[in-house]
This record gives structure tokens, C-alpha cells and sequence, in this order.
């Protein structure tokens, strides 16, 4: 992913909580043919260290009937992209709209990229331990949660029959929030303002998040 050094983010708490608030992925990977597939799964980030050197892996699972899990073999690296809120920023913000005219859109968005070997499994134990984990993810703000427990036993054992197991052990890690760092804080203040009122799906979560960087 290209990063401008000014857009780059390098915190790993601040990593690991935005990967966990969006909860999933786009998983990509490329067939024998060099066709590139991918598919959108729910994810649970585990084993982060990076003090020690380990990204970790992102546990997730696919449907059986999905083509992309049958052309992954072993040593098949793929490209995990978590996407966050987008904004569409407009020129009207800048202050030298009126003066020199130098001024033309952009794009404000936050974006993770994690990439590593691709490994898949019909394991039932590790689905199970799969979607237990997931569920218990999902359900636990609720005030009665669902458990798999739950479930009736054998629908559940038919359901573990149509998904496979899909690890991305971690080896990259990028990080990018680009939320107009290069403009002066007046510019920035206004771009948040703007954002609030557009009433737009994302571009509020956009400008909360440049918010709290002209408030840090």
C-alpha cells in the first residue's frame, strides 16, 4: 500500500483496536491462472506481538461452495484489506480557494493491510473453536447473549459442514489514516465541520477521527 510517511500510522494498540472495530476483511488472493479472487469474512485478530516480532494471524472462515478456498495451496500468500470509514473532501475547505486557486479534491479513509501465507483446514475442532470464537465476539454487548451451546446439535454439525477454516499467518503489517495531515489546522477544523453536516454514511467516523487529532 503506498504511504506517505505523514499518513503512516505506527501505533499498535491503535492498530489492533481499528482492526477489531471493523470486525472483518476483504480476503485476496490469486488462482493458477493468475486471476485474483476475494472474499469478504469476519475475523478475529490473535497472537499480536510486535514488541517480539509476531504479527500474529487472522482466523476466519469461508463457505464450502466459495471456489476462492480450493485454489489455495500451501505457501499461497494472500492480502488481507480492512477498510474503514471514507470521506470525499472538498476544495471549498482550503484557503487559498479565492487566491491561487491551487486546490482540488481528495479522499480522506482509514485502511489496514495485512498480508502472509494463507492457510486453509476442514478441521471440524478448529471450526468449531472458529465460530465459537466469532459468536462470542459479536455477542457480547448484547444483554442476552446467543451461545453455540444454543444451537441444536446436529443443525449446527451440518452447518460446521459447509465452511472451511482460513488462517493468514501475518508477516506485514501497513497501517494508513489519511485524514488531510498536510493541511493547517484552520483547513482541518473547517473539513470537520463540513464532514458533520454532509449527512453522508462514514464521513461523520471521518471527521470524529480528525477530531481527536486536533484535540491531541
Amino acid at each position: 500500500m503506498y504511504i506517505p510517511p505523514i499518513n503512516r500510522l505506527e501505533d499498535w494498540d491503535e492498530i489492533e483496536r481499528f482492526v477489531a472495530s471493523i470486525r472483518s476483511a476483504d480476503l485476496v488472493t490469486i488462482d493458477p491462472s493468475g486471476l485474483p479472487m476475494a472474499t469478504l469474512m469476519p475475523l478475529v485478530w490473535k497472537g499480536l506481538n510486535p514488541e517480539s516480532g509476531s504479527y500474529g494471524k487472522l482466523v476466519m472462515h469461508m463457505a464450502r461452495g466459495n471456489q476462492q478456498w480450493r485454489n489455495i495451496s500451501e505457501g499461497t500468500q494472500g492480502l488481507a484489506i480492512v477498510h474503514g470509514a471514507q470521506a470525499y473532501i472538498s476544495p471549498s475547505n482550503y484557503s487559498n480557494k479565492f487566491t491561487d486557486h491551487k486546490v482540488v479534491p481528495t479522499w480522506n479513509y482509514q485502511s489496514v493491510h495485512l498480508s502472509g501465507r494463507v492457510e486453509i483446514s476442514e478441521d471440524v475442532e478448529l471450526l468449531r473453536e472458529i465460530v465459537s470464537e466469532l459468536s462470542n465476539l459479536h455477542e457480547s454487548n448484547r444483554s442476552e447473549p446467543w451461545d453455540v451451546a444454543d444451537s441444536d446439535p446436529h443443525y449446527f454439525e451440518l452447518q460446521l459442514k459447509g465452511i472451511i477454516a482460513v488462517t493468514l499467518h501475518i508477516d506485514k503489517v501497513e497501517a494508513k489514516y489519511k485524514l488531510s495531515q498536510n493541511k493547517s489546522y484552520e483547513e482541518r477544523q473547517r473539513i470537520v465541520e463540513d464532514l458533520y453536516q454532509s449527512g453522508i454514511i462514514g464521513e461523520e467516523e471521518i471527521a470524529s477521527k480528525m477530531q481527536q487529532g486536533l484535540e491531541g
